[in-house]
């Protein structure tokens, strides 16, 4: 009972998938934090007015 006990917590061959996906979901949350859903602040807000600076320069328009 022992020695099965001690080899059920040293296997570690299933258990990448699910860390794989708890770190997609941190990434994603994580960048969803710092563009926000719009771009009415943080990263977003910082991008769309970099994009603006460039199409105003380019003479394309602006970004909505």
């Amino acid at each position: 009972m022992n020695k099965a006990i001690r080899k059920f917590l040293k296997e570690e061959d299933g258990i990448t998938a699910l860390e794989y996906g708890l770190l997609a979901a941190l990434v994603a949350v994580v960048l969803l934090a710092v563009v926000g859903s719009d771009s009415s602040s943080g990263l977003g807000l910082i991008l769309k007015n970099l994009f603006n600076k460039v199409a105003t320069s380019a003479g394309v328009g602006t970004a909505t």
